[in-house]
């Protein structure tokens, strides 16, 4: 797979999350407080509802975590070329530098 495809479906899976944690209220309201009465019956109730949301939360959440650390092995990293720090470092010596003998003139304007 390619590396936009990855992110054409990150960018999916990331905007149904924005939407379903919208759609949640953490105080009993949103998605699962409307369908009160009867519609809450034919949709198994308002717990099947906050169960479902709570379910769908999370697999969106691990599925796009999953698929951004996937996505990192689909970048294109130029081929049989090796480090950079290989090439920079060709004809380098490793000698150590000689020491630097301290200043021992004086200023005689002082």
């Amino acid at each position: 797979m390619s590396y936009n495809l990855f992110l054409g479906i990150i960018l999916l899976v990331a905007v149904i999350l924005i939407l379903i944690v919208m759609v949640q209220n953490p105080k009993g309201g949103g998605l699962s407080s409307s369908f009160g009465g009867g519609g809450a019956q034919s949709l198994g109730g308002v717990q099947n509802t906050n169960n479902f949301l709570d379910k769908t939360t999370w697999t969106l959440a691990i599925s796009m975590f999953a698929l951004i650390l996937l996505s990192n092995f689909s970048i294109d990293r130029g081929g049989d070329k090796g480090p950079i720090l290989k090439e920079t470092l060709n004809g380098i010596e490793a000698t150590t530098p000689a020491p630097v003998a301290p200043d021992t003139t004086q200023d005689s304007e002082q």
